[in-house]
């Protein structure tokens, strides 16, 4: 059956259960997105509040240049057993998150890498996901610790805009930034700065999600303001849960108090390494699991996707035992992949 609803007009809309239920499968990817953006201006509420789950129908990239794809040829190259190879190569066909930072990609360079990243996701009928993580004092001089001056970051987050050459892409916009603001005790510039690169942003056709920390740090109260004074409005929602292990359940419930107080704002949750929920450690801990697979939410609700934003074999930093923030980790990511029950 074909559910019903109505639009502005009066006339009948097809409800989202409808639409979703094999419509990329059926029409593609860009006629079911143009189906569904015609339904959204014809006023056609497909969720709460008559926001578009604005990924639907989309399909995520698969970066070949990731570490984990790296990984996956070593291991295939070098003898490795079958089920560490096979893992890998599991791991790797996975979308996950390309991470831009200045000090890999500065202001001369990122325009150039971003826009090869959409010209090839494009022709694949894909979308990649960006991190953008370069703010001024970002991480509070943490394991994470550097970014840009306040007039290059500025710089620099125009040409990852320009990078987009009107293409789509999703963009999870810095990290910690907001929740770190008031322990770093620059709230006040933490605000503005992302307020400018809201703003950028907003002018392209880039899926922005304004970090929201987790449920474990910051209440939903501060952080929905916070995420309210730097623009929320003009982005496509926030995420939760990056870099981190708390329970999807947690986040959900998290982020849909923060929803609540922020016009129905959705979101997505990063669900990479939270497979068995957080121990109370955020760095490298033991005992962790991968996640929920990264997947567009079809149904009704603020939430968008899961996705996996932090790559899982890729270190937390120089503690319990790993290596410098970001580097890969086989064993970590064997780990994870056997603790949720890959085989």
């Amino acid at each position: 059956m074909i559910g019903i609803s109505r639009g502005l007009d009066g006339g009948a809309c097809p409800t989202i259960g409808s639409m979703t239920h094999g419509l990329r499968a059926r029409i593609g990817f860009a006629s079911a997105l143009a189906t569904l953006i015609v339904l959204a201006l014809s006023g056609c509420s497909l969720l709460p509040g008559g926001k578009l789950n604005p990924l639907l129908g989309m399909a995520l990239y698969v970066n070949s240049d990731g570490l984990a794809q790296t990984a996956a040829l070593r291991a295939a190259k070098s003898g490795a057993s079958d089920y560490d190879t096979r893992i890998l190569t599991r791991l790797a066909a996975q979308p996950s998150a390309i991470w831009l930072t200045p000090e890999k990609y500065p202001v001369a360079s990122v325009q150039g890498r971003v826009s090869a990243i959409v010209t090839t996701a494009v022709t694949r009928h894909e979308v990649p996901v960006f991190v953008v993580y370069g703010v001024p004092n970002r991480d509070c001089n943490g394991y994470s610790g550097g970014g840009l001056s306040e007039n290059d970051y500025r710089a620099w987050v125009s040409q990852i805009g320009q990078g987009f050459n009107g293409l789509p892409a999703v963009v999870i916009l810095e990290p910690d930034a907001l929740a770190l603001a008031g322990q770093c005790g620059n709230t006040s510039m933490r605000v503005q700065e992302l307020t400018g690169a809201v703003n950028t942003l907003a002018g392209t056709k880039a899926i922005t999600y304004i970090d929201a920390g987790h449920s474990d740090w910051i209440s939903p109260g501060s952080m929905a303001s916070l995420l309210t004074q730097v623009g929320l409005a003009k982005t496509a929602g926030f995420a939760t849960n990056v870099s981190n292990y708390v329970a999807t359940g947690a986040e959900k419930n998290y982020a849909d108090q923060i929803s609540q107080l922020a016009g129905d704002a959705h979101y997505v949750v990063d669900t990479s390494r939270n497979g068995l929920g957080t121990s109370g450690d955020w760095c490298n801990p033991p005992g962790r699991a991968l996640g929920d697979p990264p997947a567009v939410t079809p149904g009704l609700g603020p939430m968008d996707a899961n996705l996996w934003i932090k790559a899982p074999g890729e270190s937390d930093g120089s503690c319990n035992g790993g290596p410098a923030v970001g580097q890969w980790e086989n064993s970590r990511a064997l780990s994870l992949a056997a603790n949720a029950g890959w085989q």
